[in-house]
């Protein structure tokens, strides 16, 4: 039976203990992969990486990271994969030129590469030297856009009947070291377990959604 895309925003839950003997099949996960990659993000600058933790081994690896938040390490452990989600630390002509030549070898100047290719990079310039130059927040930039791509995973997530957790309580300082996110140029912002919930304590998947009511939320004109 095919849902509205509703159905999966609703009954969508933030997971609270993960069933340990179930596995995301490899096909889902293939899917889960194409929801990270192909997030919207401003003037398509996708700042982002991520780690995937599939073995055991290397779920104690992003469990080292909650010393501090000793609540969050059951879920990471259980859960069937976890995903760590990072933005980028700088962005440069180098970066801006990867993005740019990447577009154009998917085909996305051909109609016209002398106007639309030099426009499409001056346009991302533009933005890019707005957050550095004038509003001197380009780092909380780049975050918001990694932040654009977890809404998109969750809702993907639940629509491929997967369970996730975003989780912030980690320590981002062993999470960067123990990856090697800062050389690589990137920093953690926050980790998702992804799996089965166990119906037995996950508590939060029997209780029901509140959210305001519209009269709070929305205005129409």
């Amino acid at each position: 039976m095919e849902h509205d895309i509703t159905y999966y925003a609703k009954k969508r839950h933030t997971t609270k203990a993960y069933d340990p003997n179930r596995r995301i099949p490899d096909e889902t996960v293939d899917k889960l992969k194409e929801l990270l990659r192909f997030s919207p993000s401003s003037t398509n600058i996708q700042p982002w990486h991520f780690v995937i933790a599939s073995t055991q081994e290397g779920k104690e690896r992003v469990a080292k990271a909650t010393e501090k938040y000793p609540f969050n390490r059951p879920s990471i452990l259980n859960a069937s994969h976890v995903v760590v989600f990072a933005s980028r630390l700088a962005v440069d002509e180098d970066y801006l030129q990867h993005v740019l030549e990447q577009e154009d070898k998917d085909g996305r100047f051909d109609t016209d590469r002398e106007t639309h290719k030099p426009a499409m990079h001056g346009g991302r310039s533009l933005f890019v030297n707005l957050h550095k130059q004038d509003f001197k927040d380009v780092q909380h930039w780049m975050d918001k856009q990694v932040y654009l791509n977890l809404g998109q995973f969750l809702l993907g997530a639940a629509a491929l009947g997967v369970d996730a957790t975003p989780m912030e309580g980690i320590e981002i300082p062993v999470l960067d070291a123990e990856f090697g996110l800062r050389e690589k140029g990137y920093s953690a912002l926050f980790v998702v377990p992804l799996g089965y919930h166990d119906p037995e304590q996950d508590y939060n998947a029997s209780l029901p959604k509140s959210r305001l009511p519209y009269s709070d939320i929305l205005t129409e004109v």
